[in-house]
């Protein structure tokens, strides 16, 4: 049967995006479904790893897919930073951000109608039924996790995609790296891919702004040092502007 050039590469795109899907670690490929409700059993969350991201932004648009974002607004993205240090060298730094679902999260008190809340396995959520509106916590989220969602006009921001946890299915932003980047699990679990991370490279894993006092679990590997010298207050540049994390 004859194929156009057109339907064969058609065909082509849609095995290579399927290929790319396919999460590397057989492990992660297996998740165990989490409670609904959050279990103080578990603690989730996520490790990247810096050294494997090239910011080709498929963690951003799968997200914007899945979560139904408004365009222009994002629950994760990679950004691109421009890092001076002491010696006066430029660096090129690629940082995936997203919610840090602390154990100290500051958004959660300041929540007049308890809309943001943690739940027991350590996840950060809202209650998007009682949110008013109001953003006190995007103020005070240290890492400029949060917005108001301008069609639901409530808060948002990461979840760790709990909705596809919850059947067993890695999020959207993991599933999709290419690279293998982003790492899930429970800390608690001592046979977890993001378990043994931790404890193979515990000396090298980096939070942002860890002088905070949030206690971030979402944990950067091969990240600078004069990268997170900038994080704690001095301004960098991102993408020719200035910017503070």
């Amino acid at each position: 049967m004859k194929m156009s050039k057109r339907i064969f590469l058609k065909k082509l795109s849609v095995l290579s995006v399927g290929q790319a899907f396919i999460p590397l670690s057989q492990a992660e490929s297996q998740f165990q479904p989490v409670r609904r409700d959050g279990s103080d059993e578990h603690r989730y969350a996520m490790l990247v790893d810096l050294r494997r991201c090239i910011g080709c932004q498929s963690c951003t648009i799968s997200c914007g897919i899945e979560n139904a974002t408004p365009i222009g607004e994002f629950r994760t993205t990679v950004r691109q930073y421009e890092v001076t240090d002491e010696k006066q060298v430029v660096n090129n730094v690629l940082l995936p951000r997203l919610c840090n679902h602390c154990d100290n999260p500051p958004c959660v008190p300041v929540c007049p109608v308890q809309a943001t809340y943690q739940r027991k396995d350590g996840i950060v959520v809202i209650n998007n039924e009682r949110c008013i509106g109001c953003a006190y916590c995007v103020q005070a989220c240290p890492y400029d996790a949060r917005f108001i969602n301008e069609e639901t006009k409530t808060a948002d921001k990461c979840t760790f995609c709990t909705h596809r946890l919850e059947a067993g299915l890695l999020p959207a932003c993991v599933e999709s790296c290419v690279g293998g980047a982003r790492i899930i699990g429970d800390l608690k679990d001592p046979n977890s891919t993001i378990s043994k991370m931790v404890a193979a490279h515990k000396a090298e894993l980096k939070v942002l702004k860890p002088d905070a006092g949030t206690i971030p679990h979402v944990f950067y590997l091969g990240l600078d040092d004069a990268f997170v010298d900038q994080v704690k207050g001095q301004p960098m540049l991102w993408q020719g502007q200035e910017a503070r994390l």
